[in-house]
């Protein structure tokens, strides 16, 4: 071992260390093990019982020695790597594993005792897999007892295949850890029960402590204390004011440590420079959540972004989760809690929406708007400046709560769009979701002094969405709109629609309002405006029981001197039993709540509740967004297709072989992007560069002649006026007359930059485009190539992985689709060619977030296949957001409104 005392000490990967959330809910720091924590790692030894030790080194080991100790602590972070989890300064766990042979290396890790159970072992092995992979492992060798079931059970549920073998009573396991299938699904479970388990900590919370509680009127802390009382909480609450005895009939205690009993949630309401000290206090009682109030962080500049950096990492070190800051707070309005730990006067009914959003403002008129609407809520959150707990961590949790049925979310900006977009798409499955995506025109991400943007259009953020089964809306008003039908409401089986009313120009306008939204409109059923009760229950009915019927909308005009009241009443009750959703609109009437409600046992609005618009033209673009969702719900998601012919590991190494080269990025040579691409499964046409005359010629004898004259540079390209290929070049002649006319109506050679080809047969020219987005991560384009679709943006959108699904569907939304379909009698291209040379394109750009870009233009879709005639690639260093993609992590805190790309 002398040699490995001797090991420098380097710097390691700065993305190798990160917070995590363990099994349970809480939180804890992982990163690379240093020269320096050589006193913490025999304090943590100490604490370690003799059997875990045994179990780790197979014979009594008391005690760490001092060679011990620097040979654990001095690795080279290449072929020697070790992991510790910190909480605050102590180290709870250790992970390390040793090179021994050639892509093979020998894992093992220690847990506290007190530690175990929570996760650790799991969390530890997905890390230094993810290292290993780095350099160059391929596959973890590890020996243990049998008797240690437990470190035995961390491998068997890692999702990895495990070759065992017993020798000399030790147990070998051998695996590959290369990221299957298997294993990225076991590790995005354990994600979704440890996120999900961290955000109920706050909603079943037994106790709330209020942090800078006053007895002045009218102040935050005094405000945070009357809600919770006066919301009824069912748990406890204590108020914390050093400065005074009581505060609203609580005894005031000095310190959150001072309490006597349990403390599960700290509500903070300090001056911001204070907030620090209330956090360790409330580390030191075993407080599990914070919801910080204050101000005076991201929002107020660069001395607020450090501070909050400072008080993000502060909490996570300690293991708690962070709500705020700036933030309106957390609201469960479950009868069995009755929790409004927020500053909202306004407890909302009981009902059956999460809703999820940023500015705390906002977050009041979302309360007013939900109490006037009688719509009813689950849980809420205002997550203010949103420096930990992200929209994702509630999507992870409302997935499995059973009190919630829709989600409606408030986005302000996306950390993360490949995250949410994987989690969405997932929940969305069970749970429809509603988002309204302000900020439309930038898709900023403040990230330190400078904004992350998408280089994306708008209309990659719209699909972006639909990929993920999101029902977008515009305002707060349509999220309601939406809401109140779904949550109240069955779903429609499809887009067939039928107008039940007594007016016969209403019903008409709800016809043309129907039609333009997508939905299918039968004759309307018109009553006439003396209709009564009696015959809207007599027409629902014969609707409901119509079979090309998917859904009702109900239109009235009271006559002068009624209210309606006697229709609305029919139509909740048959609404009630209604198995389609039924939406409504009363004209005119006093006195017409905005849900024509059956009461269920809570006193909220019960499921089969007629939602009643203003106006019939909302009710129609409700009812079509639910129609777009059903569909998206009820569909095949496809599948991700495996290819047998990918080599992904020697791609990987092209890529990285490049970057060693040219460590700044660089488009690849043509060489190189042919091989890149054949890797993939993708053939790609040859071609010959022809800077010259003699150039061009000799590349026509290479290829055998029957080739084209090609100008490529993308100023020539873009324009429809100028011809830029000149064909069935048979011989040098031919050649040579090619030459001269392009060069006189193009340009020099320069400026052209000409290539010569094999001419290929005919088909439908395309453009398949990748890039790797500073804010979506990997991103995926297809269009029919030429200057019309650049200009009009008929393009489509995907974020990898992609389905099958979604490769055909990127084909037939495009409004240029038909010319793929033999459009005028044209040539009919074989689509399933096509659908596949975008799969393994997703696949590619999915595997290597080192390839910042592809571009595959043009690709000639025909009869028999497709012929990929150009293409570039570009590699450059990968963008954080793409470095958490095999691990679980919390990435680091930039200390902003939006600090934390979850």
């Amino acid at each position: 071992m002398a040699d490995e005392l001797d090991v420098p000490d380097e710097r390691y990967p700065e993305h190798w260390e990160a917070d995590v959330v363990l099994r349970d809910g809480g939180t804890a720091h992982l990163r690379p093990i240093t020269p320096d924590d050589g006193e913490e790692l025999v304090r943590f030894y100490a604490r370690v019982s003799e059997q875990s030790k045994y179990y780790r080194f197979f014979a009594p080991y008391p005690k760490l020695s001092d060679r011990d100790v620097k040979r654990f602590t001095h690795v080279d972070y290449d072929k020697r790597v070790a992991f510790v989890v910190t909480i605050g300064a102590s180290i709870i766990a250790v992970g390390r594993y040793d090179a021994v042979a050639d892509g093979e290396a020998e894992v093992a890790f220690l847990v506290e005792d007190d530690q175990q159970g929570r996760g650790l072992g799991q969390l530890l092995l997905e890390h230094l897999a993810q290292a290993g992979r780095e350099m160059g492992i391929h596959r973890f060798v590890a020996d243990v007892l049998p008797e240690n079931v437990r470190m035995i059970q961390v491998f068997r549920d890692q999702g990895y295949q495990v070759e065992r073998s017993v020798a000399d009573g030790v147990m070998r396991l051998v695996f590959s850890i290369d990221p299957t299938e298997t294993a990225i699904g076991v590790m995005q479970s354990r994600e979704h029960r440890a996120e999900a388990a961290s955000i109920e900590r706050f909603f079943n919370a037994r106790s709330v402590a209020v942090v800078g509680a006053s007895r002045r009127q009218d102040t935050i802390g005094q405000g945070m204390v009357r809600n919770l009382v006066l919301g009824d909480f069912t748990g406890a609450v204590y108020a914390v004011n050093p400065q005074a005895e009581a505060v609203s009939g609580l005894p005031a205690y000095k310190t959150v440590q001072d309490i006597p009993g349990d403390v599960d949630l700290a509500v903070i309401a300090v001056p911001a420079e204070s907030v620090p000290e209330v956090v360790l206090d409330c580390a030191a009682k075993g407080v599990h959540g914070l919801i910080v109030i204050s101000s005076g962080f991201a929002e107020i500049g660069e001395e607020g972004r450090r501070r909050q950096r400072r008080l993000v990492g502060l909490a996570r070190s300690y293991g708690l989760r962070l709500v705020g800051p700036n933030c309106l707070g957390v609201i469960n309005t479950s009868s069995q809690m009755r929790l409004n730990a927020s500053l909202s006067p306004i407890m909302p009914p009981r009902g059956r929406v999460g809703f999820f959003c940023q500015s705390g403002a906002l977050g009041l008129a979302i309360l007013e708007n939900v109490d006037r609407r009688g719509l009813g809520l689950s849980t809420f959150v205002s997550a203010g400046n949103r420096a930990d707990v992200s929209g994702n961590d509630l999507l992870q949790y409302w997935e499995e709560d059973d009190a919630t049925e829709v989600v409606l979310l408030y986005l302000e900006s996306i950390g993360n769009p490949r995250k949410f977009s994987r989690i969405a798409r997932r929940v969305g499955r069970k749970k429809p979701i509603v988002a309204v995506k302000s900020g439309r025109s930038t898709q900023g991400v403040p990230v330190g002094h400078a904004v992350r943007k998408t280089t994306a259009p708008q209309s990659a953020v719209d699909a972006m969405f639909r990929q993920a089964g999101v029902i977008q809306v515009d305002t707060l008003d349509e999220m309601f709109d939406v809401a109140q039908l779904l949550a109240h409401q069955p779903l429609p089986r499809g887009p067939r629609v039928a107008v039940v009313g007594n007016s016969d120009a209403l019903a008409l306008l709800v016809a043309d309002a129907a039609t333009a939204a997508g939905l299918k409109v039968a004759d309307p059923i018109a009553l006439g405006a003396g209709a009564g009760a009696d015959d809207f229950e007599h027409a629902l009915d014969t609707a409901i029981d119509n079979p090309d019927v998917d859904a009702i909308v109900a239109v009235y005009i009271p006559p002068v001197n009624t209210t309606g009241e006697d229709v609305a009443n029919v139509l909740a009750a048959v609404g009630e039993q209604s198995d389609k959703p039924i939406v409504s609109t009363f004209l005119g009437s006093e006195g017409v709540p905005e849900l024509l409600r059956v009461p269920d046992v809570e006193g909220a609005a019960g499921r089969g509740s007629v939602p009643s618009y203003s106006a019939p033209e909302s009710a129609v673009r409700a009812l079509a967004r639910v129609v777009s969702y059903a569909a998206w719900a009820g569909r095949d998601q496809g599948q991700i297709a495996h290819y047998e012919d990918v080599d992904r590991e020697a791609a990987s190494d092209l890529v990285r072989a490049a970057l060693s080269r040219t460590p700044d990025g660089g488009w690849l040579d043509d060489d190189d992007v042919h091989r890149l691409l054949r890797l993939y499964g993708i053939d790609l046409w040859d071609w010959f560069r022809a800077p010259t005359l003699e150039a061009a010629i000799a590349a026509g004898h290479e290829l055998g002649w029957n080739v084209v004259l090609k100008a490529t540079a993308d100023t020539v390209r873009a324009r429809p006026d100028m011809t830029h290929v000149w064909r069935n070049v048979s011989d040098a002649d031919d050649m040579r007359e090619a030459w001269t006319a392009m060069t006189e109506y193009i340009g020099p050679p320069e400026r052209a930059m000409f290539v010569v080809q094999k001419m290929a047969p005919p088909g439908v020219p395309m453009s398949i485009r990748t890039v790797e987005d500073p804010l979506f991560g990997p991103l995926l384009s297809f269009a029919l190539a030429g200057a019309a679709s650049d200009l009009l943006d008929d393009r489509s959108y995907r974020i990898p992985p992609v389905t099958d699904v979604d490769a055909a569907e990127m084909i037939r939304e495009l409004k240029s689709a038909p010319l793929l379909f033999g459009y005028r009698g044209g040539p009919r291209a074989d689509l399933d060619s096509v659908e596949d040379l975008l799969q393994r394109v997703a696949a590619l750009k999915d595997d290597l977030p080192e390839v910042a870009e592809i571009n595959l233009e043009p690709v000639l879709a025909g009869h028999d296949g497709y012929r990929v005639l150009k293409a570039r690639a570009r590699v450059a260093q990968p963008v954080d957001n793409r470095r958490d993609w095999y691990v679980r992590r919390l990435s680091s805190p930039a200390g902003l409104g939006d600090t934390v790309a979850r």
